[in-house]
């Protein structure tokens, strides 16, 4: 019963070593002491090696120092501009130290004395290729590393929009709380009062209609936020004139009720063109933030600085320092257990898109003055 032939292992590619001596005999001599243990290539100049390394990566290359036309040093210091990772082994027939010194700075791995002992030639071959192998296999990968860094580099800027607004969904969510806490607190006024509601009683239904409205103002303010925030990949938001100093009485009085005091000061009225509900979501951040950093003291104005209308949120909290502050902006610090850090970062892109700025100014124990400015409506 004959059975099929087993498939023949395929045999490892023999270390591709170039020898270059301008000498016949010691250059074929070398060749034949590595010809059974590496594949053997020969160059009599140091112009044709150069041109072979160009087209062939050698494992290593032993290589005389003493040659007419182009000597071993110069060839030394062209090939480092073609081949960087290869191992250079140097040969020289007078040993002496300064051109071994000379041999090595250039960029050579090791030197040999000429004639090179056999067993000493074997194993500095053997030495050089596994060095060559190596290097060449940690550039690899360090190609491989940068290539990949860059195509996530690239990938980063292409799904900047959607990242960014991945991060500010979370934030949405956390400035959603506050009105949508003020809807529950108000319906459970509302339906107080309808118990207690008299057949006729003008007065408590005066009282039962004022609440109504705030909780209306408070449901639409959530309904704006979320519509504004899915809308935000697919169109610019449309822009109207708003006046500050109202849009600020409104969300203290819409989203941040039953908070500390909050002194009003400025402008009774001051225009810019802008979206009502991004705008009062900036001043509902900064508002928030001083009333959460504990502060006993928050006063809130409006004025006219030059060309520009100035929102001002200036508290006496614990205030931040030049690194918390360069944090803060950027996105990502906070302070608070359940803070995401993104707010104020939020804050300043909406601005922008508003052609504004937001300035954070703040000293440790002194507190935090936070403006906006806005171009003013003419």
């Amino acid at each position: 019963m004959s059975t099929a032939p087993a498939a023949t292992e395929r045999k490892p590619e023999k270390p591709a070593v170039l020898v270059v001596d301008d000498e016949y005999g010691p250059r074929e001599s070398i060749a034949f002491t590595l010809g059974r243990e590496f594949n053997v290539a020969t160059a009599d100049r140091g112009r044709l090696a150069l041109e072979m390394i160009r087209e062939t990566p050698y494992d290593t290359i032993i290589l005389d120092i003493r040659m007419p036309e182009m000597d071993g040093i110069r060839t030394l210091e062209e090939l480092r501009k073609i081949d960087a990772q290869v191992s250079v082994i140097m040969l020289t027939g007078y040993g002496t130290l300064q051109t071994a010194q000379q041999a090595m700075a250039g960029g050579a791995n090791q030197y040999l004395r000429k004639p090179p002992d056999v067993a000493e030639l074997l194993e500095a071959a053997r030495k050089q290729v596994a060095a060559t192998r190596e290097r060449r296999a940690q550039a690899s990968a360090m190609r491989q590393a940068l290539s990949l860094n860059e195509a996530l580099r690239r990938e980063i800027q292409v799904r900047a929009p959607q990242i960014w607004q991945a991060k500010a969904s979370v934030e949405l969510v956390h400035d959603l709380n506050n009105p949508l806490s003020v809807v529950v607190g108000y319906s459970g006024l509302l339906a107080d009062e309808a118990r207690r509601l008299a057949d006729r009683a003008p007065e408590e239904s005066v009282r039962l209609l004022a609440h109504a409205e705030v909780v209306e103002k408070a449901a639409q303010y959530c309904h704006h936020l979320a519509e504004n925030w899915r809308g935000a990949s697919k169109e610019a938001a449309s822009y109207a004139p708003v006046d500050l100093p109202a849009l600020v009485k409104e969300v203290l009085a819409v989203a941040l009720p039953g908070r500390p005091a909050v002194e009003l000061l400025g402008l009774s009225k001051a225009e810019v063109l802008g979206s009502r509900y991004e705008l009062m979501r900036v001043v509902q951040n900064l508002v928030k933030n001083a009333i959460e950093s504990g502060a006993s003291s928050i006063q809130v104005g409006v004025e006219l600085l030059g060309g520009q209308v100035r929102l001002v949120v200036r508290d006496n909290g614990p205030g931040m320092g030049p690194a918390e502050i360069k944090k803060a902006l950027g996105g990502g610090y906070t302070t608070k257990a359940n803070g995401t850090g993104l707010g104020l970062s939020i804050c300043r892109h909406i601005i922008a898109t508003h052609g504004g700025e937001l300035v954070l100014q703040s000293v440790q124990q002194m507190g935090t003055e936070c403006s906006i400015h806005l171009p003013i409506l003419k």
